[in-house]
């Protein structure tokens, strides 16, 4: 089985989480660049609004060819209690018809990260993906070594390994 991970990462968490999954799990990776500006306190806080409305922004890779895998990984920070705007671009932008996916968020706060997926699923769902499984890790003030330990406890209760075969 053919895994893939797609994420996009902010603060450098999510990033961490991606890349911990795609060594533990032998999956192929690709990193979603936003070409808006989204560094300092004015655009992190436009960013926000951009989330919540879900805005779409200028991507690197625009367009994923997802054909040759048979689980997809997707990842975003949560932003306003909504995906980041490259993922909501990316979903939008790629054939998910019969695939199956796995969605992770990282979150720097103490909310909840379940109306983030909630929407994630609603969006792969919409475009003929399957959810096999979700799960979000709370980033706040851990350190990347937390992370990946983190991301690796996540990896073995979930049974992620099984969805993979790796």
């Amino acid at each position: 089985m053919k895994t893939l991970i797609i994420y996009y990462s902010d603060s450098g968490s999510t990033k961490i989480m991606a890349k911990t999954l795609s060594m533990n799990l032998k999956a192929d990776i690709i990193e979603i660049k936003d070409l808006k500006n989204r560094k300092g306190t004015v655009n992190k806080f436009l960013s926000s609004i951009d989330a919540f409305r879900e805005s779409k922004t200028k991507i690197s890779p625009e367009k994923i060819d997802l054909t040759s895998y048979d689980l997809i990984y997707v990842g975003t920070p949560t932003w306003a209690n909504k995906p980041a705007p490259a993922i909501i671009t990316l979903i939008d932008n790629c054939n998910w018809s019969g695939k199956d996916v796995i969605l992770f968020t990282t979150m720097n706060n103490n909310g909840s990260d379940e109306p983030t997926l909630e929407r994630l699923e609603e969006k792969v769902r919409m475009r003929g993906a399957r959810v096999v499984e979700r799960f979000s890790l709370n980033t706040k003030g851990k350190s990347a070594e937390n992370i990946i330990n983190d991301t690796e406890r996540i990896i073995q209760t979930l049974v992620l390994k099984m969805y993979s075969g790796a």
